[in-house]
């Protein structure tokens, strides 16, 4: 089912409706943030952080699309005593174009929440979501080591969650009775939370596995010096040869991010159940892939009709109306350094096959404008004509314009192991890296930087300084970090 958008200044007034009151969205940080947007920055629970799509490079499983949602940015590990969830409200969705006529409306995913309150928790009134003991006595309680059944007693706060698939109008519940991750509170509560996790990968009928719960923020960058009017931390040229080809350390930049979590939705499925013809890997003649995150809320109906002599009752004046899209992200860091202020907001209500709309800002980007300001060397200002093919077409010949994450699947898997963060801008290039999709140990940062500002960055090797993420990542689904637990974080960002 593709959901109903409003547009215009329509989507905004709809979209403002849809956040006014989020009922369960946990209140957000000011640490960290991927707020890239006025009002979804005021709706965390609903605030998508990035968005992954790619070849999955886990031995044996290279037939395989992975589609990955974080949402709720700048997760700090110790805020209890009410931890992470995802809002029951809302709808998150992977919305996937396999015909190339840049509509993302082909085949949707999409994942619903529910929460109870349980165990130990419910029984006894208890003031704590998760509780446990791994340490002997006294301490009379179990420590959470489940997701169900024996073990599980303290896990309070739990989430169920099923997951629908939509191909040509026709819905399937793919999984359902699943249970999330919950947040990793720290050791005496859960002392193996690795296992624990792993208990909520599941596989699917079809071959596939699903995942939700909670993950390190994959996403590493020198949040601070780059909003700060691009205050970054060296003059041009940024990073020396041989630091811009390591990877693995930081050269002079803060990761931002570091030591914060976000909740995710993971989906890994045969490349068969996404492609046009329903063929594989190899076979396909559709061998290309558009696609977009979004989340939604519903917007209420209000019923004044009441019959006459009858008391109005106000659970009967209200009714769940349409879904409204409340923000989507495609490729990254678009809306918060290529979109102006003035359109945000309208720019995640809007469809990405509406991007003729937003298209003056790509073909004259505010951030080489700004880049050239700030530094003081010429960047590629105007008539970037490059930048919309690049974002927004599949191929230059296209005269629709659709911001969409678009990925060949003819290109195979880099193994993690030898995955080049500048991706096509290494040496050699790693072809598996963003724009060919996006994985989470691309540095789109650093790329972006790059190909936004023109040549003159290129050869400067401008960076934010930040080349790789606070915690290793892992090359098996879900494929992010174990998030920090909130006994034992440390926030710790010096190079």
């Amino acid at each position: 089912m593709r959901v109903p958008r409003a547009v215009g200044g329509i989507a905004v007034v709809a979209l403002a409706a849809a956040l006014a009151v989020p009922p369960s969205a946990p209140q957000v940080t000011d640490a960290a943030s991927h707020r890239e947007a006025p009002l979804i920055s005021l709706d965390p629970s609903a605030d998508i952080t990035d968005f992954f799509m790619f070849r999955s490079y886990e031995t044996g499983n290279s037939d395989k699309v992975v589609l990955v949602m974080n949402v709720i940015p700048g997760e700090e590990p110790s805020s209890g005593p009410n931890y992470f969830l995802f809002d029951p409200n809302v709808l998150y969705s992977f919305n996937v174009d396999n015909n190339m006529d840049g509509k993302a409306d082909d085949v949707s995913i999409e994942f619903r929440f529910s929460t109870e309150i349980r165990g130990l928790v419910n029984q006894f009134d208890l003031f704590l979501g998760y509780v446990g003991c791994a340490a002997a006595p006294p301490c009379p309680l179990p420590p959470i080591t489940a997701l169900d059944g024996p073990g599980s007693e303290g896990l309070g706060l739990r989430q169920h969650y099923t997951v629908t698939m939509v191909k040509s109008g026709h819905r399937e519940q793919i999984a359902s009775g699943l249970i999330a991750v919950p947040s990793n509170v720290g050791p005496r509560t859960m002392p193996s939370y690795d296992a624990l996790a792993a208990q909520g990968v599941y596989t699917l009928s079809s071959g596939g596995r699903v995942f939700a719960g909670q993950r390190d923020d994959p996403f590493y960058i020198d949040l601070g010096a780059v909003f700060d009017t691009l205050n970054l931390r060296r003059s041009l040229p940024l990073e020396t040869a041989a630091e811009d080809a390591n990877d693995n350390v930081n050269p002079f930049g803060r990761d931002m991010l570091s030591v914060f979590n976000v909740n995710t939705n993971a989906i890994e499925l045969p490349s068969a159940m996404l492609t046009k013809d329903g063929l594989s890997i190899g076979t396909t003649s559709g061998s290309k892939l558009g696609a977009y995150a979004s989340t939604s809320r519903r917007k209420e109906r209000v019923f004044v009709e009441v019959r006459k002599g009858e008391p109005r009752d106000p659970d009967l004046q209200k009714n769940q109306g349409p879904w409204i899209q409340v923000q989507r992200l495609a490729n990254p860091l678009i809306n918060e350094t290529i979109i102006g202020t003035e359109d945000k907001d309208e720019w995640n209500a809007r469809e990405p096959e509406e991007e003729s709309v937003f298209l003056d800002y790509y073909q004259n980007p505010r951030l080489a404008l700004a880049m050239q300001l700030v530094f003081g060397v010429p960047a590629a200002t105007t008539g970037r004509d490059d930048l919309a093919d690049l974002l927004l077409r599949y191929q230059p010949t296209d005269e629709r314009l659709s911001e969409l994450l678009r990925i060949d699947l003819n290109t195979s898997p880099t193994p993690l192991a030898a995955q080049r963060r500048m991706g096509p801008l290494a040496t050699p290039a790693d072809p598996a890296a963003w724009p060919n999709g996006r994985r989470p140990k691309d540095d789109v940062t650093d790329i972006a930087i790059r190909v936004v500002g023109g040549a003159n960055y290129l050869a400067a090797r401008a960076a934010d300084g930040v080349n790789t993420n606070d915690k290793a990542l892992i090359g098996t689904f879900p494929f992010l970090a174990s998030p920090h637990d909130g006994r034992n974080r440390i926030h710790s960002n010096t190079p």
